[in-house]
């Protein structure tokens, strides 16, 4: 990725530390049309020619991205608001894996709206082919990434403790990062009303689609 692992790990980490005094972001509306702006990033290597979150390798040279929630398939365009310029993507990877960011774009993505030195951009995210979801999915509540799986799963234990369903995702890479998430949720809406739950009780994160057997 354009920034570092351990940069990513500690932004992930201040969720925990700084989350009470803002809402849990609503994720994009799983409809042709939705629009959805925020922050994007972009990623490279080491993720490139790894398997990605939907079993695809991932290639950094191809017009994809990875999203927390929109099922694997599904057509984005990608309009970066500081130049007007825009791509359209394919999702087929989950992240990005630090807050305030809604979307991590290939390199060949993030070229052709030149966000490629920045590393971020505000943009606008327009749905414009929704695929259909993996009926095997679920939500749940992303709270942290380690690089250290003794960390993640004291984390998990935790978390299992007090809201009975907590689990470790395993993102693969050199080294490999591992998510820990909470619930088992049908709908978006259920995992939001979750995260609120644990943001008031002192625990920050983000909605994610949890991906059929891959994740199991």
């Amino acid at each position: 990725m354009k920034r570092s692992i351990p940069l990513l790990l500690a932004i992930a980490l201040l969720f925990t530390a700084c989350g009470k005094r803002k809402r849990v972001p609503t994720a994009i509306a799983p409809r042709v049309g939705a629009e959805e702006t925020g922050m994007a990033s972009w990623y490279g290597h080491p993720y490139h020619g790894r398997a990605s979150a939907s079993g695809e390798i991932y290639d950094m040279e191809q017009l994809t991205a990875a999203h927390r929630t929109l099922p694997f398939g599904t057509l984005v365009r990608v309009e970066n608001l500081a130049n007007g310029l825009s791509v359209e993507v394919r999702i087929n990877d989950r992240g990005p894996f630090a807050g305030g960011r809604i979307i991590d774009l290939s390199h060949a993505a993030a070229r052709q709206i030149r966000m490629l030195g920045p590393g971020t951009a505000q943009v606008r995210l327009r749905i414009l082919a929704l695929a259909q979801a993996d009926p095997a999915s679920y939500y749940a509540v992303q709270i942290g990434a380690f690089l250290d799986r003794a960390s993640a799963d004291r984390l998990r234990a935790s978390m299992q403790e007090r809201y009975g369903t907590a689990r470790l995702l395993r993102r693969d890479g050199d080294p490999a990062l591992w998510r820990v998430v909470v619930g088992r949720e049908r709908t978006e809406e259920d995992a939001a009303a979750l995260a609120e739950r644990m943001r008031a009780g002192g625990t920050a994160g983000f909605v994610v689609r949890v991906d059929g057997p891959r994740n199991d």
